[in-house]
């Protein structure tokens, strides 16, 4: 179901001995972050915690409990530890996707996303994610440090949007689906 790389498991080692985890089980949980993006949960548990609807896969010693919902998201995923110029933390290597994105389209728009707008957004604590594609329109939701930041329409239109009507000309409009009034750390607030 789920492969851990040899760099994974000395990283988790590491961890189990540093936060007194010793013979304690890894939790997996993936849910969706909305319709186009797995989030996933890496978390120490007592190995008591297994549940009879997880699924157990033992790495080097090492227990992770991958509960039913989560197992279906995982077939064929594998866990890394990697270290970049961006910091190091745990990877995932997923095959699988969210439905949104078996969208030849909203897969497209995804990938420009993560690969030519959320590395400039996340320079301010934000990120853009993808809520759906329809008829032409990207209907987006704004995250972080762009939820309430009062440059939002600027990063959108001069940004966002250009970026993705210049890459896919099938683009018509950038719709923005963010609640602004409920973001609590923007990375930018107009004088008042």
């Amino acid at each position: 179901m789920i492969t851990v790389t040899e760099a994974a498991i000395a990283q988790i080692k590491s961890l189990q001995e540093s936060n007194d985890a010793r013979g304690m089980a890894i939790r997996v949980k993936v849910r969706e972050n909305g319709p186009a993006a797995f989030e996933y949960n890496v978390r120490f548990v007592p190995v008591e915690d297994k549940t009879e609807q997880d699924q157990a896969v033992e790495e080097q010693g090492i227990a992770f409990y991958i509960d039913e919902e989560s197992a279906s998201m995982l077939q064929g995923a594998s866990l890394d530890f990697v270290e970049s110029v961006q910091g190091a933390g745990f990877k995932f290597d997923n095959p699988n996707k969210p439905p949104l994105l078996n969208d030849p389209l909203a897969a497209r728009v995804h990938q420009i996303l993560e690969e030519k707008i959320n590395p400039g957004v996340a320079s301010h604590g934000g990120r853009v994610a993808l809520m759906d594609v329809k008829d032409g329109r990207v209907y987006l939701r704004l995250q972080g440090g762009c939820q309430g930041c009062g440059m939002v329409d600027v990063t959108l239109k001069q940004g966002i949007e250009a970026t993705l009507k210049a890459e896919i000309p099938e683009i018509t409009e950038v719709l923005d689906t963010t609640d602004h009034s409920a973001g609590t750390n923007p990375y930018y607030e107009p004088g008042g």
